[in-house]
């Protein structure tokens, strides 16, 4: 609907119940991605867009594979000098109460190739640990602990190279789940951001 209202001739397709190829048999010139996580997101869909000779909206191939992938996203990070919270690669409920004993509390459990906050638990005390490497490794079968920093939410969209303004994402209670990402009215989204001016202008330094 907002294609169509800036006038362009815009169609919904659904690769979930419709082969791709139909996208070059019917004539399309160009998609503007609105898919999320595994298979949208992690270069998958991209590369068959780059097969069929279709521009995409988004990053490539690489980029896209690459920052799905969170822990080959920290490893580049940190060769790169960026900061990021310290992490372990876990395979195990022990190899994750391990981790919980070496980053501390609260410790973040997740899935290591998933988005929309799937499958991811704060973890306070170590009894957790058990559970949330469970939940965590039916998405992914590699599960990443991370150190927990807390502060404001934030993200800075990159268009091209450029970096555009910061926005600030107020949750209930400080929670930017799955349930108040998509489900809840609740959650604010702050643009301008309200954070000082220098420290806007760092964040959209960094990217």
């Amino acid at each position: 609907q907002a294609l169509r209202a800036r006038g362009v001739d815009a169609r919904a397709f659904d690769p979930s119940g419709r082969d791709l190829g139909e996208l070059r048999r019917e004539g399309f010139s160009r998609c503007f991605i609105a898919l999320h996580g595994r298979h949208g997101e992690d270069g998958t869909v991209q590369g068959a867009l780059e097969l069929l000779r279709i521009p995409y909206t988004g990053p490539g191939v690489m980029a896209s594979s690459i920052a799905m992938d969170k822990v080959m996203t920290k490893r580049i990070w940190r060769f790169e000098g960026l900061p990021t919270p310290d992490w372990r690669l876990v395979a195990s409920a022990a190899e994750t109460e391990a981790a919980f004993d070496a980053l501390g509390a609260p410790m973040i459990v997740k899935p290591s190739r998933e988005g929309s906050t799937i499958g991811l638990t704060k973890v306070t005390t170590r009894a957790q640990c058990a559970d949330a490497y469970a939940l965590a490794s039916r998405y992914d079968p590699e599960v990443l602990c991370e150190q927990f920093i807390e502060g404001e939410e934030t993200t800075c969209p990159v268009l091209g190279s450029q970096a555009l303004p910061v926005i600030r994402i107020c949750a209930p209670e400080g929670n930017y789940d799955y349930q108040n990402k998509y489900f809840t009215d609740d959650t604010q989204y702050h643009c301008p951001s309200g954070l000082p001016e220098a420290e806007e202008r760092e964040i959209q330094h960094i990217v």
